[in-house]
């Protein structure tokens, strides 16, 4: 109503200037009338209720008419006759209900007023009535056209809001099976481990602070990815959110949590991370993660070897398990449940979002490797 009252208070003023008088719009040959105190009442049907035609479009084209009505009937033909022309589209465009029948009624109460209006020396006659009457007609297809569109726009908007809410919930699952599985596998591994050395306390103490360790790592990599989930934007939380770009060290730290969880890793590295990787030196940490996850998961206890080369314009990833550990194969450590898939399928979505390439099998030899090339240089 705020938006629409300076149009309603435009026309209404419009029409009392003494030179707009007699300059709106005319149906019929009624001859004009002087200015007067109906005049008024005509001018505030006409103009006022546009305030609410957003919100009350029925009452606003009704009142609108009324005073369209008694406008032409008296012959003042004001400025504020624009108005019914914003009416109709307004109903047109906003009314949600008994669409159908406003417009029967619009159309039958026309036919009376032209009645009134027609004059036998009407020059135009019945063409000039039609014209009038397919002007209204047009006004309110232009409402409807323009309804249409608002409505597409929104079925629109809603399915990209469901779309993007997908993907988002896809990639909060995505980071939470990457987080939970690495940790508590390496937990469950370092638990069952811990069964056989009751009588070696020192080994048993070693893997009881693994587990710990890995324990604790859990939940801080739980609470950053909660941070970034954080709907309230707190600011402590940035600092630990917005580690998006694991560094070489990370991975040293997380080869180490492998070893410690009694997987023999190699890790081998070339070059130093770009300063401008982006998005894939996280993509890279977490297909080096879920590789060393599955190693741990599947084949327990064989030599895994990991290689990272960081190139200008992309980088490289290998990691590849001796032994007969396989995707599909039976989990050797006991309590490790298999897997379902999500894990490398989530790799390579990851993957090849940034253009890269990916692929995971079974080796010539035995074993399991996987390999990753992520182009550099992506946004975070």
């Amino acid at each position: 109503m705020v938006r629409d009252l300076p149009l309603a208070l435009f026309l209404a003023v419009g029409s009392l200037i003494p030179a707009f008088h007699g300059h709106g719009t005319k149906v019929g040959d009624v001859p004009e009338r002087p200015f007067d105190a109906l005049a008024l009442l005509a001018i505030a049907l006409e103009c006022l209720p546009l305030a609410g035609r957003r919100r009350w479009p029925t009452a606003c084209l009704a009142l609108v008419s009324v005073g369209f009505a008694i406008d032409q009937l008296r012959g003042y033909h004001e400025f504020a006759g624009t108005g019914l022309a914003i009416a109709v589209m307004s109903a047109g465009a906003r009314l949600e209900r008994h669409r159908r029948l406003t417009m029967i009624v619009l159309a039958l109460a026309y036919v009376p007023l032209a009645i009134a209006l027609d004059r036998p020396d009407h020059a135009e006659g019945l063409d000039g009535f039609l014209t009038f009457f397919a002007a209204l007609v047009l006004v309110w297809g232009i409402g409807a056209w323009w309804r249409s569109t608002r409505i597409a726009d929104a079925e629109r908007r809603r399915r990209v809001a469901e779309v993007t809410r997908a993907a988002e919930r896809t990639s909060i699952a995505r980071e939470l099976h990457d987080v939970v599985t690495h940790h508590v596998t390496a937990m469950v591994v370092q638990a069952e481990a811990a069964r056989y050395l009751t009588a070696a306390p020192e080994r048993l103490d070693a893997t009881l602070d693994a587990i710990t360790g890995s324990g604790r790592r859990a939940i801080t990599d739980l609470r950053h990815l909660l941070d970034l989930l954080n709907p309230e934007g707190d600011d402590s939380a940035v600092p630990r959110a917005g580690r998006t770009s694991p560094s070489v060290g990370d991975l040293r730290a997380l080869v180490e949590q492998t070893r410690e969880a009694g997987q023999p890793v190699e890790f081998t590295q070339e070059g130093q991370p770009a300063e401008s990787s982006g998005s894939a030196e996280f993509v890279a940490f977490r297909v080096v993660q879920e590789s060393l996850t599955n190693a741990l998961k599947y084949a327990h206890g064989s030599r895994t070897v990991v290689e990272v080369c960081f190139g200008e314009r992309e980088i490289s990833v290998t990691v590849g398990t001796e032994g007969t550990g396989s995707r599909g194969g039976v989990p050797d450590v006991p309590g490790v449940p298999g897997g379902s898939g999500r894990g490398l399928a989530g790799l390579r979505d990851r993957v090849e979002a940034l253009g890269g390439e990916f692929g995971a099998g079974g080796r010539a030899g035995g074993g399991f490797a996987v390999r990753a090339r992520i182009p550099a240089g992506s946004p975070s």
